[in-house]
């Protein structure tokens, strides 16, 4: 394939789009195309009195908001390597992701820098306040110099107004490393992955050319995955970024309620969620309906008549717009999938990873297969390592433009992650039917060996157990008498429907036959457990199962 430059179509789209709208904080501060594009020039001018070389790092660590989108686009534009820092994470973590990444400058919410230190990151010239762009420390006097004047300095260099024809963004190549982003997995270590130009370029060019060739200038996005994470930065941001839409960000937690308040308002015409939000709306709004509804809905007319109105009613909850849902990051329930698909309603599941930057696996939304993760996404390739790709599961590896450099700094994790002849091992298992469509199974990692040699993959028992009433979320881990399922119940719920805690733990309880007569039999759950509060969780709100093991 032909490789262009980001930073120039970038640039092309902010030439184009100069008076249109680009990032908004929700219910904020809206920034037209010429507004971040003069917010850039102004940090190239303090990122070049400040001495930054092309190929130094810049770390950004705070909420989804617009001047995360500015300040990213500042660093890759000036030929600086962005580094993306999630801002849930713990002080010690942020001072050593910003060392181990030799960033030069730090871009920091002002909440975020009350619990770190300067001292701990002495490699920084320069912190930032993200907010307002002031500076909260310098190395050096001369620095702080820099931020008092940047407004004249802006004013000598452009001595006649700022103009479309000023732009002149860094020309990257395919090759060089354009960002280093942070894994927060399930596993518990962190690794820097190496996303390389070209794989920022591939996957724009998938969105343009499959995914979303709908999409034009001028439509909505709502911004509320963490822009931190490649998921939320490609797809909500960066790639709208190069066709002139506009991406509001949500800035603050995003549960159902504000989401949805925010679709309504909004109308995005491309809808980018982990599944998590869509089985809450399904669990709250519509389970309920459905199960009082069996009956009725056994009578073929009538099934069709409130399949469509079910349909309706769900799509208008997102605004009424978009083309699909595009749903990744994590294991989709197969209760609320097929119920989707059998109402018609327009979602599809991909699959990807940080190390692919992230897209691996897409269908649209009208050639879905319930239970798979798509197939191989444009310029990518997809193998299973098995002796019988089709029904013995097998390690999903991957080629193609996508896939990263490697871990920064960790060359024995980049050798691991790569075959002798060139695929990345995802650690993902999986099949692959004659269509080509992925069927995932589960994490390589995760998977538990049953007593006599049978794969055991927890997740698809979760996606069980997680159907039944008042279940927010469930962990299946082994034991040495066998699997026990950790449950965190829906103690609010309960309250609300007049049952004490012990009640419903009792009741609950009585699940476990039911469940197991669902499973094999060598991966019968031996008890259940409940968790007196959620489970700590990734950005992407997978739980962090390496805290839950047992054995």
């Amino acid at each position: 394939m032909e490789f262009k430059s980001v930073n120039k179509i970038l640039e092309k789209s902010f030439k184009d789009h100069w008076e249109q709208f680009a990032l908004s904080n929700y219910q904020g501060v809206t920034l037209s195309y010429r507004d971040v594009a003069r917010r850039i020039a102004k940090l190239h001018i303090a990122f070049e009195q400040c001495g930054l070389e092309k190929g130094d790092k810049v770390a950004i660590c705070s909420r989804n908001q617009a001047n995360w989108g500015v300040s990213f686009l500042a660093a890759i534009t000036y030929g600086a390597v962005a580094v993306p820092i999630l801002h849930e994470f713990k002080a010690g973590n942020i001072h050593y992701l910003v060392n181990h990444s030799e960033a030069r400058v730090l871009f920091v919410d002002e909440v975020i820098w009350e619990g770190l230190s300067a001292e701990e990151m002495p490699e920084l010239r320069v912190v930032v306040q993200i907010n307002t762009f002031k500076f909260l420390y310098v190395k050096s006097e001369e620095y702080a110099n820099v931020r008092e004047h940047l407004n004249e300095s802006f004013g000598k260099k452009y001595p006649n107004n700022f103009e479309p024809e000023d732009l002149d963004y860094y020309e990257d190549s395919p090759e060089e490393l354009a960002l280093i982003n942070y894994t927060s997995g399930t596993s518990g270590f962190s690794k820097g992955v190496m996303i390389p130009y070209r794989a920022l370029y591939s996957n724009i060019e998938f969105a343009l050319k499959d995914a979303e060739p709908q999409l034009r200038a001028g439509m909505n996005c709502v911004s509320m995955l963490p822009t931190a994470h490649m998921y939320g930065m490609m797809f909500e941001f960066l790639y709208e970024m190069t066709i002139g839409m506009h991406v509001h960000f949500l800035t603050r937690v995003p549960s159902p309620k504000i989401i949805m308040k925010a679709f309504a308002e909004i109308h995005p015409d491309i809808i980018i969620a982990v599944p998590l939000i869509i089985e809450k709306v399904y669990k709250s709004k519509l389970k309920p309906i459905v199960d009082k509804s069996r009956m009725i809905m056994s009578i073929p007319i009538l099934d069709r008549v409130i399949a469509k109105k079910f349909c309706t009613e769900l799509t208008n909850a997102f605004g009424g717009q978009f083309e699909e849902v595009i749903l990744g990051g994590a294991a989709f329930n197969p209760e609320v999938e097929k119920f989707l698909n059998k109402i018609g309603f327009h979602y599809t599941v991909g699959y990807g990873m940080t190390e692919c930057a992230p897209i691996i696996g897409y269908a649209h939304w009208d050639k879905v297969k319930v239970g798979s993760a798509g197939r191989a996404a444009m310029n990518m390739n997809i193998r299973i390592d098995s002796p019988d790709p089709r029904n013995i599961p097998g390690e999903v590896q991957v080629s193609g433009p996508n896939v990263c450099l490697g871990y920064y700094k960790n060359e024995a994790a980049t050798r691991e992650s790569f075959t002798e002849d060139g695929w990345f091992k995802t650690g993902d298992m999986g099949i692959i039917d004659e269509d080509g469509y992925l069927f995932l199974r589960g994490r390589s990692k995760c998977m538990i060996l049953g007593p006599s040699g049978q794969n055991i993959y927890p997740e698809e028992l979760e996606a069980v157990i997680n159907n039944y009433n008042y279940v927010v979320e469930s962990l299946v881990v082994e034991e040495d008498a066998g699997l026990t399922a950790l449950i965190y119940p829906d103690y609010h719920q309960a309250e609300l429907d007049g049952m004490s805690r012990k009640d419903l733990e009792a009741r609950m309880s009585a699940y476990l036959p039911s469940i197991n007569q669902q499973i094999p039999n060598y991966a019968q759950i031996k008890k259940l457990e409940f968790m007196p509060e959620d489970f700590e969780r990734t950005p992407k709100k997978s739980i962090k199962r390496y805290l839950y093991q047992r054995k």
